[in-house]
């Protein structure tokens, strides 16, 4: 059985969390997946540093982490074989561009 890494859960819970549903400022931390992880989990996604930057015609998409995983990609992880420490967090956010009429 082939293994999923834990980031690439994370970023599919909070894709799923941030893309699915219109999130007030006031009310974000309240949001859930069914079955799965809390927006409130994620608190603070706003200061953690920029893992990647990209951009579609659709979006510009941004990565960001913990500093728990910044200090493991730093040690050598994935690359060395050992797995993300406990604690470590990503996530994906997309930005829409709207057109002005």
């Amino acid at each position: 059985m082939t293994r999923i890494p834990f980031w690439l859960m994370v970023i599919v819970a909070v894709v799923a969390v941030v893309g699915g549903t219109a999130i007030s400022a006031q009310d974000k931390y309240t949001v859930q997946v069914p079955n799965g992880l809390a927006f409130s989990e994620f608190r603070g996604y706003e200061d953690w540093p920029t893992v990647a930057v990209s951009q579609t015609e659709a979006a510009i998409n941004v990565i960001l982490a913990n500093p728990v995983t910044i200090d493991a990609y730093r040690a050598g992880v994935p690359g060395n074989g050992k797995p993300f420490p406990d604690g470590s967090k990503m996530v994906k956010i997309h930005w829409k561009s709207e057109k002005e009429c």
